[in-house]
């Protein structure tokens, strides 16, 4: 993050452009933000540069929260856990994810440098033109391609950026490397990227209508496209909230032994109840009952349900890998319950094998590894707001040497 930070904080000052982070951290929480703005300050002391710093948290506050979900103007989204006043006080994040007038107005307020917390990636990118007044279907769909860098090229061989003008009629797209090209068909199969549908894509203020959509290949590099329209609705942003459910260890292995491989299933299942015996007997029900015990096996359905491996049919496989990952209330519960049930499954017999045998070639040693904090999802909704600043407002600060 530093290094990024290092080259994107010169050259912006350099040019004297606004430059604009979103997410900032990862997750863009207050503690991820606060923990970027320190770096930006450290940068700005190292290479001397002065410049005036916004930073816009995206934490709602929880009262705010609950008192929009009492007045009903929560909405779920697709496949949206059920949740209760509850989830939202002892979540242990919640983050909203804003539009491009919080990032707009910090830099109507003379910010250099703009640090959002949670955002729509496109809103990075829709702010200033939108600011400028452009037509706001032209920008978003340009936004939504540009917040992918260099990913909407015909082969994306290395990772970079791309160049965007945008017009009252069109917006065209380059690639900065002169050994990548646009086309037609990458432009716009980009719209099947993150989409649930590739003609109606939501953002906090309304939604991108791609139906009308034409794309040109105006020079052998770069695309230009019209007929990206904009529908308004009531503003809402969409929540994101964590909850931590406990620390994780976890053991991966190979299996290719041909006699475990030909009847997986039947082997595997008994060897998870010999695992659970052998730390049941150990550490007692108390501690076991507190832990989730979890097994992906990859090369038969770990990934793809339905994929053909040596357990359904498909002789020929040599060789499945087997993630077992435990959590339990502490670091040092899941550690330990992950060695001895590996260690029961490393070993556990084989019918057509006699003594001692060893069933997974591991990658590493030593073999379990701690995962640390655990957390599950527990918001996929959107919330109602009476403008899009409602929430989001800025500090503005100069930073000087």
């Amino acid at each position: 993050m530093k290094r990024d930070l290092s080259i994107l904080l010169a050259n912006a000052r350099r040019l004297d452009v606004p430059l604009v982070v979103g997410s900032s951290g990862g997750s863009g929480g207050n503690a991820n933000l606060a923990f970027i703005a320190d770096i930006v300050r450290e940068v700005a002391a190292q290479q001397r540069l002065s410049f005036n710093l916004a930073t816009i948290e995206a934490e709602p506050t929880r009262e705010f929260l609950l008192e929009r979900y009492r007045d009903g103007r929560f909405h779920a989204l697709a496949n949206a856990p059920e949740i209760s006043e509850e989830t939202l006080s002892d979540a242990h994040r919640i983050v909203a994810m804003m539009g491009p007038e919080p990032i707009a107005d910090a830099i109507a307020a003379g910010a250099d440098v703009v640090l959002a917390g949670r955002s729509s990636d496109a809103a990075l990118f829709s702010a200033i033109p939108l600011q400028k007044g452009l037509p706001e279907g032209l920008v978003w769909h340009a936004a939504k391609i540009m917040e992918c860098g260099g990913a909407a090229v015909a082969q994306m061989t290395k990772p970079e950026g791309m160049v965007c003008t945008i017009t009252e009629d069109y917006f065209e797209l380059e690639p900065v490397s002169p050994d990548q090209s646009c086309t037609t068909t990458s432009i716009a199969s980009h719209a099947l990227y993150e989409t649930a549908n590739p003609y109606r894509m939501r953002e906090p203020g309304g939604t991108m209508v791609l139906d009308n959509v034409e794309y040109e290949q105006w020079t052998q590099r770069a695309v230009r496209v019209r007929g990206s329209e904009f529908e308004t609705a009531h503003y809402t942003v969409r929540l994101e909230g964590a909850s931590l459910v406990g620390y994780r260890a976890q053991v991966f292995g190979a299996i290719t032994d041909p006699a475990i491989l030909g009847n997986l299933d039947e082997w595997l299942e008994t060897a998870k109840e010999g695992g659970w015996g052998s730390a049941l007997r150990t550490y007692g029900a108390e501690i076991m009952d507190s832990c989730d015990v979890q097994y992906h096996v990859y090369g038969t359905g770990a990934v793809a349900p339905n994929q053909t491996g040596p357990s359904n049919g498909n002789a020929s496989a040599q060789e499945v890998a087997l993630l077992m990952i435990v959590t339990a209330p502490d670091e040092d519960t899941a550690a330990a319950v992950a060695y001895q049930m590996g260690h029961t499954i490393l070993h556990y017999p084989v019918p057509q094998w006699s003594g001692l045998v060893s069933n997974l070639a591991f990658a590493h040693s030593p073999h379990v590894t701690r995962l640390g904090a655990a957390y599950n999802f527990v918001l996929n909704h959107s919330v109602e707001l009476e403008a899009p600043d409602e929430i989001f407002s800025f500090d503005l600060e100069e930073v000087s040497v």
